[in-house]
């Protein structure tokens, strides 16, 4: 790996952390300037209230809070829950839950890009056959139907009509019990990417060094996956991230209608109950995700073509 290259992942590692930093002090002053607390109970005195908050640092000023808790963090201590289970490791609540989360999602990801990629060079390779059209059809479906709506249709036809897969998500069949949910969540995925697939190939097909090459007489399959898809990644490799938001914001609705024991429902939980440190250790894992994504996609983007490494780092220079 070149010089320029490990410079530029440095520059994009080091703006991640600083945004996860902002973040997690964002989020966290919110927290604690909003009304109410983990402990209202109408059963606890002022005196008894106090001495909870004493007993948890909740007392100290509001600066001196974050900077214990940052430094809790990161040694991989996020507290304990104040309500939802009483004294138990925040972590021990979160990691079998992100375990299933992130996995559902991950996999819908891949899937989804991988089937959205091949459809989209299937159809860009059969522009203005039935085949195309279909294609076109299916990703206008797939971004106009919401994934809850998706996981519904999915749940009559495979639950309740063929009832080959659970309803409900069960512990004892977890593989079984993601297929739904992953469906209906790389349903968007799929479509976005189709369609920016085909649209970028048909443009990098008609190009002229492409018209130029196939004049040439280079094979037409290398010329397709050699040259044509490797161009064509590389604006289909930026939009993965917001379609990384979306599946994060669709995976709660979709856990809750297939009772997935997520991070989403947890979430959830923890805001009706205010246990601040739930909600800051989900909110960090979702904020880790999507940063992570963004400095994958970023990093690939820059290595695919070099061209925009270059050019940011004479920008940033």
């Amino acid at each position: 790996m070149s010089k320029s290259t490990l410079k530029y992942i440095g520059k994009r590692l080091l703006i991640a952390l600083v945004t996860l930093f902002v973040i997690i002090a964002i989020l966290f002053f919110m927290l604690k300037l909003m009304p109410g607390s983990p402990f209202n109970s109408e059963k606890l005195t002022p005196d008894q209230m106090a001495a909870v908050f004493e007993k948890y640092g909740l007392d100290q000023p509001i600066h001196i809070q974050f900077i214990n808790y940052f430094k809790n963090m990161i040694s991989g201590d996020f507290g304990i829950s104040y309500s939802i289970s009483k004294n138990a490791s925040v972590a021990e609540l979160v990691v079998p839950r992100a375990i299933i989360s992130f996995s559902i999602g991950i996999i819908a990801v891949i899937f989804g890009t991988v089937i959205g990629i091949i459809l989209g060079v299937f159809a860009a390779l059969n522009r203005n056959t039935i085949w195309d059209t279909i294609s076109t059809i299916l990703s206008v479906l797939g971004v106009s139907i919401p994934s809850f709506v998706f996981a519904l249709l999915l749940l009559m036809l495979f639950g309740v009509k063929i009832p080959v897969l659970p309803i409900i998500y069960n512990s004892r069949q977890p593989i079984l019990s993601s297929i739904i949910p992953m469906l209906a969540l790389s349903g968007s995925v799929i479509a976005n990417v189709a369609r920016f697939t085909r649209s970028e190939m048909i443009e990098v097909l008609g190009s002229e060094y492409m018209l130029l090459a196939e004049a040439k007489g280079i094979n037409r399959k290398m010329l397709i996956f050699d040259h044509a898809l490797r161009n064509t990644l590389i604006p289909v490799i930026t939009v993965l991230a917001p379609i990384m938001i979306s599946l994060i914001t669709g995976s709660m609705v979709i856990e809750k209608i297939c009772g997935i024991p997520g991070l989403g429902t947890l979430l959830v939980k923890a805001i009706e109950v205010n246990d601040y440190n739930v909600i800051m250790a989900v909110a960090f894992l979702y904020s880790l995700l999507y940063i992570g994504m963004m400095l994958i996609v970023d990093v690939s983007y820059g290595v695919i073509d070099p061209r925009i490494r270059l050019t940011k780092g004479e920008n940033n220079g």
